[in-house]
């Protein structure tokens, strides 16, 4: 089975809604998020720079949201959730799998860094990196302006990474979103997988709360 090391609300959200949507089984293994457990020598063993998340599968470890979605579709996913690729769009799916990643996360990870190392924050640097990310909904609105996922009529992992990605968009810029991503959004965050993987996110945060308190009795 899969393990994944996750903090509720980070990237490990993407690996495991492709899980849920593939029905992979997989465990969660909470982490802390406080800056100091994730300088420790302890996490440093895990993660090389620090960051969540971590998956493990038998003598397998690995880090990076986006190729963890890779080696799960290759290894566990009969072909499902992308093209196979010999297909003309397999191309254009590890396009928008990793657009989701290098080039949409990028800014939302700046503002939320520069928000945490800096008090009180430099306005013109948040707005820039709001302006970087909106640019990115505005390329996926023009990209399904005639389809309803970013390949055509088939969902495939791309969708589920940006669709993760929107999350945070919706949360440090703005909910309102153009009509084309907007029922994106709506059609992704109704699939079931979804709805349990916000569940399993939930009960990680109960689950690191739960272990907090403890550590103070």
């Amino acid at each position: 089975m899969l393990s994944i090391y996750h903090s509720p609300g980070t990237r490990g959200f993407r690996v495991m809604w492709v899980c849920e949507e593939l029905g992979v089984p997989y465990d969660i293994r909470p982490v802390d998020f406080s800056a100091e457990y994730r300088k420790s020598a302890e996490w440093r063993q895990m993660h090389p720079v620090s960051k969540v998340p971590v998956m493990e599968d038998g003598s397998l470890r690995m880090h990076e949201s986006c190729a963890m979605i890779q080696y799960i579709l290759a290894r566990y996913g009969q072909g499902r959730l992308q093209p196979a690729p010999s297909d003309p769009g397999y191309a254009h799916f590890l396009q928008w799998l990793w657009f989701s990643e290098a080039t949409f996360q990028r800014p939302l990870g700046e503002i939320t860094n520069h928000r945490r190392e800096f008090n009180p924050e430099l306005p013109n640097v948040v707005a820039e990196m709001k302006a970087r990310a909106t640019g990115c909904v505005e390329a996926l609105d023009r990209a399904l302006a005639s389809r309803p996922y970013l390949l055509g009529n088939t969902m495939t992992a791309a969708d589920l990474s940006n669709a993760y990605v929107l999350r945070g968009y919706r949360r440090s810029v703005s909910e309102s979103l153009p009509a084309n991503v907007k029922a994106f959004w709506d059609r992704m965050t109704a699939l079931p997988s979804y709805e349990r993987t916000v569940k399993r996110d939930a009960e990680t945060r109960t689950r690191l709360e739960q272990a907090a308190a403890q550590r103070k009795l």
